[in-house]
């Protein structure tokens, strides 16, 4: 059916007639797309943007600071961001869990994605030309191929970025919380309030464990500000998306709630903390010989039958032979 196709195509359109009608399908399907993508529904807070210019001239200046050099895209961002509310708060979350905090974070990310997909369709396109050039003619199979899988590499490329740094990041904070709760302990014992040893705790893990730290800045500047500590600590939990912070952040919202000490509490979860840092340890060292197991098998079984079956082996050709 491809080379009935193909031949078609060639017969019609030349040499290049599947790699036109390709890039024309692709054209077309994204001018198709791009009406409902670029609807914009009517935003409630595009009123209050417009009622921000009759602010200061300095507090116009500040917010144009803080806004950077990727606004440029703001024009796009119908066609870049989710328009749906709860994918676009799940896609900020995400962005937020692998480090990146900026406001248009979302919209950056897809901006990669559909530049970096078009880069490899581009350059699939152009690998294709030259191997038909070299080679004439090409199956069809191989021109979808050596166009495709660029394109589809590029644009799943930004997503594997962001994933693995998520993975990252949260196996960092994972590794480096039991000694900030241990720190944490010994700043409340020594009389230090709970928001002072959060601070001391996000100094001194800047230089083991920055993402951490970064964590525990956060806090003490929401707190600093004036916002409420339990709600702070649940927006941390949240923000972090690693289940021995979210029990930490209970466990604190509990001794504040009912009054009970706070020092037990950290000395009890600390402690807790420690044992579960050693069950992982144990649990990967439990887990080696298993993944060792295939190994083995393939680099030292083999040559053992050889040794010790080849001789037999030989033996018997050669008597087979002289026979």
């Amino acid at each position: 059916m491809f080379d009935n196709l193909k031949a078609m195509l060639v017969d019609a359109f030349g040499p290049l007639g599947p790699v036109i009608v390709l890039l024309a399908l692709g054209i077309l399907l994204a001018a198709a797309t791009l009406p409902t993508l670029m609807k914009k529904r009517a935003d409630p807070l595009d009123k209050l943007r417009e009622q921000r210019t009759t602010r200061a001239a300095e507090t116009k200046v500040e917010d144009l600071r803080q806004r950077g050099a990727a606004d440029k895209l703001e024009k796009y961002a119908a066609f870049l961001e989710p328009q749906d509310a709860d994918t676009m708060s799940a896609s900020r979350l995400k962005m937020m869990r692998a480090g990146y905090r900026q406001k248009n974070a979302v919209r950056m990310f897809h901006f990669a994605q559909f530049a970096l997909g078009i880069g490899g369709l581009v350059l699939g396109f152009a690998y294709t030309m030259m191997l038909k050039n070299q080679n004439g003619d090409l199956p069809t199979q191989k021109l979808i191929l050596f166009t495709i899988v660029p394109a589809a590499a590029g644009y799943y490329l930004p997503q594997y970025w962001v994933q693995r740094r998520l993975q990252t990041r949260q196996q960092e904070i994972v590794q480096g919380f039991a000694d900030a709760l241990d720190l944490m302990l010994v700043c409340v014992e020594a009389g230090q309030s709970l928001d002072q040893c959060i601070n001391r705790v996000a100094k001194e893990t800047r230089a083991g464990y920055p993402a951490l730290s970064e964590e525990f800045e956060i806090v003490s500047q929401e707190v600093k500000a004036g916002k409420e500590r339990v709600q702070v600590l649940k927006d941390m939990a949240e923000r972090v998306g690693v289940p021995d912070v979210a029990s930490f952040v209970t466990t604190l919202v509990q001794s504040a709630t009912f009054g009970t000490s706070i020092a037990e509490a950290l000395r009890v979860y600390s402690a807790e903390m420690r044992d579960k840092r050693v069950m992982r340890a144990e649990e990967k060292a439990n887990v080696l010989p298993t993944k060792l197991t295939l190994g083995t098998m393939l680099f030292t079984l083999p040559p053992l039958m050889i040794i010790l079956i080849g001789p037999s082996i030989y033996g018997i050709a050669t008597q087979l032979g002289g026979g």
